[in-house]
């Protein structure tokens, strides 16, 4: 029997959006998944909406975990990561955010990857394919890992802080149909970080402090996954898979306040 994967999604105000993805986490190929919802939507919240309601009965029938906790009053995203961290209990967590689709075996790539590995976390960078066909050459450099996955400090500023222009707009969507990778190609590359949908080693997230910066931060901020990521990475590594099989749904974003950036306010370690 497979081990349980707890999947964490922070969600606010996306009723809908939230239904797409667990419809997807529902049809993924990896058969033990418990998710934990946070939910910070006003009102009664997003699980009073009748398409949340539906695809939790769905969820629950296919013989997944559901959980839906209320994470109220808003502190910040560092703080309903952290609130959702607390909640983990299986040796991996993989944090989805409410407006990402997963291909179907995208959960099982990511584990057999870190099982591999051993190392902190391994993502998967979100296309964006309303890009589709805007070639960005300049951003669209890739750096594979050619042996095992090591530890890397990445600070702003720094030439691999660069490597996050890859996850933007479609450019990795580009490179990987350059590169003609089916799902049993899987190939690891170096990232600066990775957001959207990232496999943590549980006890690594925690070990490095998990997003319990979040009280160094004012409630308005941003930023909260790339340091904890950073963080991971220094002492563990991480890494994303191509091809990637997560997409973005492009939304507005609900964290509009985006002065206060968390890896260049507070210290890396």
């Amino acid at each position: 029997m497979r081990e349980t994967i707890d999947v964490l999604v922070p969600t606010c105000n996306r009723p809908a959006a939230l239904a797409v993805t667990l419809t997807a986490l529902g049809f993924q190929s990896w058969p033990s998944l418990r998710i934990v919802i946070a939910d910070q939507s006003d009102g009664e919240g997003a699980c009073a909406h009748g398409e949340l309601q539906a695809v939790l009965r769905y969820l629950r029938a296919s013989g997944r975990q559901v959980e839906t906790r209320r994470n109220l009053p808003r502190r910040g995203m560092a703080q309903q990561r952290a609130f959702l961290l607390e909640q983990a209990q299986s040796h991996y967590c993989l944090f989805v955010d409410d407006d990402v689709i997963l291909e179907p075996d995208l959960v099982a790539r990511l584990h057999a990857a870190i099982e591999a590995e051993g190392c902190g976390f391994v993502g998967s960078a979100l296309h964006g394919l309303s890009y589709l066909g805007q070639e960005r050459p300049a951003q669209e450099a890739i750096e594979f890992w050619d042996g095992p996955v090591m530890p890397e400090t990445v600070l702003p500023g720094s030439a691999a802080w660069a490597r996050h222009h890859l996850h933007s707009a479609a450019n990795l969507f580009h490179v990987q149909s350059r590169l003609d990778l089916g799902p049993d190609d899987t190939r690891l590359y170096k990232v600066a970080w990775v957001g959207g949908c990232v496999l943590f080693d549980t006890a690594c997230l925690r070990a490095a402090g998990g997003y319990d910066f979040w009280k160094e931060l004012p409630a308005q901020h941003c930023g909260e996954d790339v340091l904890a990521q950073q963080r991971v990475m220094a002492r563990y590594g991480g890494c994303a898979i191509l091809p990637s099989g997560a997409y973005h749904m492009e939304l507005p974003t609900t964290v509009t306040a985006r002065a206060i950036d968390a890896p260049h306010v507070l210290p890396f370690e």
